[in-house]
């Protein structure tokens, strides 16, 4: 099990303001008179020109903001929302990838024990995001030795572990090919393939289906319901809507950073009053004073 509990995640950014103001003097643009501004720049008397100043201000924003969120042994999680809405902020902080400013990231054993070690953690956690970087000269299977090496395993069990995660994700055909040679199907079932590897009790996916064609991602598909049934924890963000409708269990709504709804897909769906998940997330988000909570 992995839990969130009021996590924050504050973010610096900068914006710029423009002013005339350093230009003026208590006698006037340029210390003459009859000077003036002419399409965003102070213009002088003589038809000299002088551009206006840009200051920098530095401000604060919340990219999550209090988020809590349960997600269980033999279940699908699916994080919806759109760019920019804190996503992938939020996947990242619970993969261990990045520190929140606020709050708490639990993490259990199958014994209901909480694990505290950082190392301990991230090894029970499979990470995989939209710009993972692999070894382009590396066939899969030499990638997966490579890792297996790194685990500490000995060559029978990253052979049998090899073997059995080729299977899984279909990638028999390609398994001996080099990784700078694969398409972007066969490149993002590689990614899987390496969060598989350790074998982990948790598996966060950001957007682990986008771009790719049917067999790939119907293969990527069948995984996640096949480490469901297998007892892992699975969460993972999509923009399809149709996809999350069967896949998911319970699905968790964000905006500006909060959860702004909760639920199964068919509570979402009949507190809406509509007939899918995709028009059930119009009706959310196009009501922005209410809170949709199972």
């Amino acid at each position: 099990m992995i839990e969130v509990r009021g996590v924050c995640k504050e973010f610096e950014r900068s914006r710029r303001e423009e002013s005339a103001e350093g230009n003026v003097k208590k006698h006037g643009l340029f210390g003459k008179r009859n000077a003036s501004v002419k399409d965003g720049a102070v213009q002088a008397p003589g038809g000299q020109s002088k551009a206006k100043k840009h200051k920098v201000r530095k401000e604060t924003f919340l990219a999550v903001d209090h988020v809590s969120i349960e997600a269980y042994e033999g279940e699908i999680i699916g994080i919806l929302g759109p760019n920019g809405a804190g996503k992938t902020t939020l996947l990242r902080i619970m993969g261990m990838l990045m520190s929140p400013t606020e709050g708490d990231v639990i993490l259990t054993d199958g014994e209901g024990r909480e694990i505290t070690e950082l190392t301990h953690k991230k090894a029970a956690i499979g990470y995989l995001s939209g710009n993972t970087k692999l070894y382009p000269r590396f066939s899969v299977r030499e990638y997966l030795q490579f890792l297996g090496e790194l685990y500490g395993f000995d060559k029978e069990r990253i052979r049998e572990r090899s073997e059995e995660i080729f299977k899984v994700l279909d990638m028999e055909g390609f398994a001996d090919n080099r990784i700078e040679k694969l398409s972007t199907g066969q490149t993002q079932r590689a990614s899987i393939a390496r969060c598989l590897m350790a074998d982990p009790q948790v598996y966060i996916l950001d957007e682990p289906t986008l771009g790719l064609d049917i067999l790939s991602a119907d293969a990527i598909i069948r995984f996640m319901r096949e480490q469901k049934e297998n007892g892992k924890t699975v969460l993972y963000s999509t923009h399809y809507l149709e996809e999350a409708q069967i896949l998911c269990d319970r699905i968790y709504m964000i905006r500006d950073g909060k959860i702004v709804a909760h639920g199964t897909p068919a509570a979402l769906m009949q507190q809406t009053g509509t007939d899918n998940l995709r028009a059930a997330f119009h009706a959310i988000y196009d009501d922005t004073t209410s809170v949709h909570v199972q």
